[in-house]
C-alpha cells in the first residue's frame, strides 16, 4: 500500500508527491540517478535551455518520456506572448501538452508577474493545454487561476533558488482552503525538512530543483526529500497536537504521590 495515497493533475494519477526539476546538476548522469532515487514521476525541463528538435544530444531520451510525465516549462520568460509561444513550440516538440507557466517580473527578484500570469494561463487553456502556473503566495490570484482552468497552482514558498523555506505558511494554508484543484509548492525549499512543512500545511505535492541539483550530494539529497514528503503526509494523516503557549504534562498527575 502507498503511504502516500495518490493525487490527481487533471485527468492522470500519480502516487509520488515530488515533482523535480532538471537543470543545474553536475551531470546527465547525477541527474538521472537523483530523479530514480527521488521516486518522482513528473519531472520539468526548461524549454529555452534546450534544443527539443535533437533531444538525443540530451538527457531528453525517449525512454524519459515513456516512463515519466514530463513538464515543460516556459522558465526565462517575461511577456505573455513569449510564454505562449514558448509553449506551442515545446508542444509541437515533444506532443507534450503540459505546461509549467513561468512569467517573471523582473530579473533581480525573479518573482512572478501575477497580471501576465493569469492572462497567459486563460490563453494557454483555451488552446487545450494542462497548465500548471507558477504564481505569488497569494490565495486570491491562486483562486482567478482555478477559474480560468488551470490544472493546479504552484505557489512559491520563498523566491527561486533561495533556499529559505515556507516563509508565509498561513498563506499556504489560505490557499490550501481557497481552491479545489492541487497545491503544488514551487520555489524557495531549500532542504528536506521544508518539504515535510509543506505537506503538512495542506499542500498535495513538492516540486523543486535547486536544493537537490547544488547539494553537495544530490542523491542522496533527492533520496532525503524522498522521506520528507511520505514523513509530512503521515504526519498529516495522524494529525498534530494543538499548539500552546504553556507547558503540558506528558503524564497525568492525577493520583499520583503528594497530589
Amino acid at each position: 500500500m502507498n503511504e502516500q495515497s495518490t493525487f490527481k493533475i487533471g485527468e492522470k494519477e500519480f502516487s509520488s508527491r515530488l515533482l523535480i526539476g532538471s537543470g543545474g546538476y553536475p551531470s546527465a548522469a547525477v541527474w538521472r540517478e537523483a530523479l530514480q532515487e527521488s521516486g518522482a514521476e513528473i519531472f520539468t525541463v526548461s524549454i529555452r535551455r534546450v534544443n527539443l528538435q535533437h533531444t538525443q544530444d540530451t538527457f531528453l531520451t525517449q525512454d524519459l518520456f515513456e516512463r515519466y510525465q514530463v513538464l515543460p516549462n516556459t522558465s526565462g520568460c517575461y511577456t505573455v506572448r513569449d510564454a505562449i509561444l514558448t509553449a506551442e513550440l515545446a508542444r509541437e516538440a515533444t506532443g507534450v501538452n503540459w505546461i509549467k507557466l513561468e512569467i517573471l517580473g523582473d530579473e533581480k527578484t525573479l518573482l512572478p508577474d501575477p497580471i501576465a500570469t493569469v492572462q497567459a494561463a486563460e490563453k494557454l487553456v483555451g488552446l487545450g493545454f494542462t497548465v500548471l502556473p507558477y504564481c505569488g503566495d497569494d490565495p486570491i490570484l491562486c483562486k482567478y487561476l482555478e477559474e480560468v482552468g488551470c490544472a493546479a497552482v504552484m505557489p512559491l514558498a520563498a523566491p527561486i533558488g533561495s533556499g529559505m523555506g515556507v516563509r508565509n505558511p498561513q498563506n499556504i494554508q489560505l490557499i490550501r482552503d481557497m481552491v479545489s484543484i492541487p497545491v503544488i509548492i514551487d520555489a524557495g525549499i531549500g532542504t528536506a525538512s521544508d518539504a515535510a512543512i509543506a505537506i503538512e500545511l495542506g499542500c498535495d505535492a513538492v516540486l523543486l530543483n535547486t536544493a537537490i541539483a547544488d547539494a553537495q550530494n544530490p542523491v542522496l539529497m533527492a533520496r532525503a526529500f524522498k522521506l520528507a514528503i511520505e514523513a509530512g503526509y503521515l504526519a498529516r494523516q495522524a494529525g498534530r497536537i494543538p499548539k500552546v503557549y504553556h507547558g503540558r504534562p506528558s503524564s497525568p498527575i492525577e493520583g499520583t504521590l503528594f497530589s
